[in-house]
């Protein structure tokens, strides 16, 4: 625990995304801290992370990832939103706004599976008796006795088959080499959404994309604060200090524009670090971690999940469409009676590239004129050959993607007038699943590491036990423990909903999944 003086103690957090963003607000709000004495390191030119979204009508938008929220499980998330301001004039926090907007804005997915251009019943999940006691078997066995085992060896190939796996693998991006402790520990935290996996009910969404609806009001209170923004900079060193038991960060060597400079830390200042990145394109974003953690067991092992010769098991592709005619806006409503944004995730269950689609709330973006329209979709399998356009994802056009997304869905005659009113802008990320590889208990650092002082890890590749990477979540939350913990405020951090304990929700939860079999 370190000395609490916030009128001269400093912070320097390194990475510009959510879960840096988070720790600054928690600095001020908890710790006391001013915010001229926080200071975040960005490479980029923005913040914000893997939580982007950018664009014009005429350009098109880009967003590489939708985000998707439920009450009982994003309880940090809604935590940082109950005190940041919706914008500067507003009484309004962001909390209030998602639950007023998730009052107008309802998601229930009458097309969440098609197959053969029909929509198919995603409510028969089709498992057997015998792979519905395997997901008990799994809930309920302790993580160390998975170990570092995929999710395959623990099913048959027949699971990776059925509906029940091509909702859940499609909603979270799973995939059957991934961490069975991963598979786990989502089994044990969404079990509450079972009997709503095929329509999506308890899904929430924020107004617009993450990027306008979260990075910038947090962004905006943070410079509001004084917080120091150092963008396009990148830390290369971090030098340590102290006996084994006291390790601390002393020095942080910076490179910005070319110069480099060397920032000394005070014992009482503070050091987190955002270890990887799942939208990084290069194991650049690794390179800090896996420096310090050379002769520190106790900083993980970042290989594990930086591995080049492992991007086929890491990689997805998504895309963004930017629709200037509503031609396929209103064929997809038409199609699946949902209207734009009451739709969740529809997935094109015969796809060779496994595709799902999604059309958020419109407009997905503020400055986004109001006869635009904006899709995001995604592939778990983008170096698979397309079923009407046969190539490579990965090596598509926008304009092909296009193709073989409305020839699924049989939407081939309107082709000629959305193809040249619409842009689609693909996006391929070699580890945007890294996280879920298999791994050992001691492979992911704690946030706060033992034999360590001053320094906490943040994001999404830090270990908590019993939370779920790969969410907003799991970066909030990390971001909160570092502050209270190094900080030594007494204060309770949400606790993680665990719905397998309560009896109701496992009961419901499994009569949905064994209704048919």
């Amino acid at each position: 625990m370190l000395k609490m003086n916030p009128e001269t103690q400093k912070a320097y957090l390194i990475g510009g995304g959510i879960a840096s963003l988070a720790s600054a607000a928690y600095l001020i709000r908890d710790g006391k801290f001013a915010g001229k004495n926080i200071y975040i390191f960005e490479t980029g030119k923005d913040l914000g992370g893997s939580l982007d979204g950018q664009g014009s009508p005429e350009a098109g938008y880009v967003i590489r990832g939708i985000r998707m929220f439920s009450e009982e499980v994003y309880t940090c998330t809604f935590d940082l939103f109950s005190f940041i301001p919706l914008n500067n004039n507003s009484t309004k926090t962001l909390l209030d706004d998602f639950i007023d907007f998730n009052r107008e804005i309802k998601v229930t997915a009458k097309a969440r599976l098609v197959e053969n251009k029909k929509i198919i019943d995603a409510a028969n999940f089709g498992l057997s008796v015998v792979e519905v006691a395997k997901i008990v078997e799994i809930i309920t066995l302790p993580e160390s006795l998975l170990r570092d085992s995929m999710i395959s060896k623990h099913f048959s190939p027949t699971f990776f088959t059925t509906n029940f796996w091509l909702e859940w693998c499609t909603t979270f991006s799973f995939q059957p080499w991934h961490s069975a402790v991963e598979f786990r520990r989502y089994l044990r935290r969404f079990i509450q959404e079972f009997p709503e996996m095929s329509t999506m009910t308890v899904v929430r969404q924020t107004r617009y994309n993450q990027n306008d609806s979260i990075i910038r009001p947090i962004t905006n209170w943070l410079k509001r604060h004084g917080v120091n923004f150092v963008t396009e900079s990148r830390v290369t060193v971090l030098e340590f200090t102290g006996a084994p038991n006291q390790e601390r960060v002393k020095n942080i060597e910076l490179e910005k524009k070319n110069a480099r400079e060397n920032i000394l830390v005070d014992e009482n200042d503070l050091v987190f670090l955002t270890n990887g990145s799942i939208t990084a394109n290069s194991p650049e974003a690794w390179v800090l971690w896996k420096n310090i953690s050379i002769g520190r067991p106790h900083f993980g092992r970042p290989e594990v999940f930086c591995n080049q010769n492992q991007i086929d098991k890491t990689k997805w592709e998504s895309f963004s469409v930017t629709y200037r005619d509503r031609a396929f806006v209103d064929r997809m409503e038409n199609f699946s009676q949902n209207k734009s944004g009451t739709g969740g995730i529809t997935t094109l269950k015969d796809s060779n590239w496994l595709i799902s689609i999604v059309i958020p709330p419109q407009p997905h973006f503020i400055n986004q004129p109001a006869d635009v329209s904006v899709l995001w979709g995604y592939s778990l399998f983008p170096d698979k050959l397309g079923n009407y356009v046969p190539k490579k994802m990965s090596d598509c056009t926008g304009e092909e993607i296009l193709i073989e997304v409305c020839s699924h869905l049989g939407f081939t005659e309107e082709l000629p007038k959305i193809l040249p009113s619409s842009t689609c802008l693909p996006c391929l990320m070699p580890y945007i699943t890294s996280q879920f590889m298999p791994r050992k208990k001691t492979d992911r650092p704690l946030v706060i590491p033992k034999n360590t002082k001053n320094f906490a890890f943040v994001g999404q590749f830090c270990e908590i036990p019993d939370e779920i990477t790969f969410t907003v979540e799991h970066s909030v939350r990390s971001a909160i423990m570092a502050v209270r913990k190094l900080l030594g405020i007494k204060k309770r951090i949400p606790p993680i909903y665990k719905g397998h304990k309560i009896a109701e929700i496992v009961r419901s939860s499994f009569q949905a999944i064994s209704s048919s079999i």
